[in-house]
């Protein structure tokens, strides 16, 4: 089977230019699944409908969250169609299956004050005015764009210069969108822009190649690590005196978002700018908004406070 879904993963990626991301955790839990009908003793060619379900429920059983089991769930009747699309049986034994749904969470995400100490701060933060201008660069530009953190991380450096007004973000599937920059994320942008251009210019002088990222490093992928990003904004975090474990890259995306649906920003204008394929994804954020307007009259509106004896 491990063959077979190597096979399965690699037309992902030709045919349906899935994120590496998406690719990964598609092998993840095929493998996952490859192990449990080893150890259950079943023929994974032969398997059935109900073997399948069987495999959700003991996944269900070791606490596995909704959302882990659907994204499972979905791996296999991706894998199972690509079976029958090449021959390999004559059947999908996964498409009947009613997937658990996705546990009702609202996002996280943060008030305006909040954002504010937050790009405050990240102007401060760092051991080396580059670093500090960098990681203004970065938290400017992420709340000015609502970017996905991978596309924030790995920009091109091409995509900015110029002092361009919109930015191409290169997303999800390859799919290409413009989003606006705000002055403050211009600025932001020129400033780390100089102090990066004369970093990269004494590694050229010494024998070394330039970046084509804005954002460089000396790692495999050559740009800064989303898992270093995120650690970073916890530092931030942590000097604009808010608790980092409110504070994460993605929590930045849906302020930015939450923020425009409150400022009377249409609805699929926002779901443009995120890169959502689907409004119903973006619709999460009318939800986050109903909450906090909510939240605001039961704490400041006169009737509802408790009333004295």
């Amino acid at each position: 089977m491990r063959a077979r879904i190597e096979a399965f993963i690699e037309a992902q990626a030709a045919e349906l230019d899935a994120a590496r991301n998406t690719q990964l955790a598609y092998a993840r839990d095929l493998r996952i699944f490859a192990d449990w009908l080893q150890a259950k003793g079943y023929e994974d060619l032969a398997v059935t409908q109900q073997q399948i379900e069987a495999f959700l429920v003991a996944c269900d059983a070791e606490g596995l969250s909704r959302a882990t089991r659907a994204r499972r769930l979905s791996a296999i009747r991706q894998f199972y169609r690509f079976a029958y699309e090449e021959g390999w049986r004559s059947d999908n034994p996964a498409i009947q299956i009613a997937g658990p749904g996705k546990d009702k969470r609202l996002p996280k995400t943060l008030t305006e004050e909040e954002v504010g100490q937050l790009l405050t701060a990240a102007a401060t933060a760092g051991r080396t005015p580059e670093d500090q201008s960098r990681n203004r660069c970065l938290t400017e530009l992420l709340y000015a764009t609502g970017m996905r953190v991978s596309e924030l991380v790995s920009l091109p450096v091409a995509a900015v210069r110029g002092d361009p007004r919109m930015l191409l973000v290169l997303g999800k599937g390859g799919k290409e969108r413009l989003v606006p920059l705000t002055p403050d994320a211009r600025a932001a942008v020129a400033e780390w822009l100089a102090a990066r251009d004369v970093m990269q210019e004494k590694i050229e002088s010494r024998g070394g190649t330039p970046s084509r990222f804005l954002f460089p490093s000396r790692g495999k992928q050559g740009h800064l690590t989303r898992h270093r990003f995120y650690m970073l904004i916890k530092e931030i975090a942590v000097a604009a005196g808010i608790a980092p474990e409110k504070v994460t890259p993605h929590t930045l995306r849906h302020a930015f978002a939450t923020h425009l649906l409150a400022n009377g920003a249409d609805l699929r204008a926002i779901q443009t700018l995120l890169g959502h394929a689907d409004v119903a994804t973006t619709e999460i954020y009318t939800h986050v908004l109903d909450e906090r307007l909510k939240e605001l009259v039961l704490t400041h509106h006169p009737l509802a406070q408790p009333q004295g004896g």
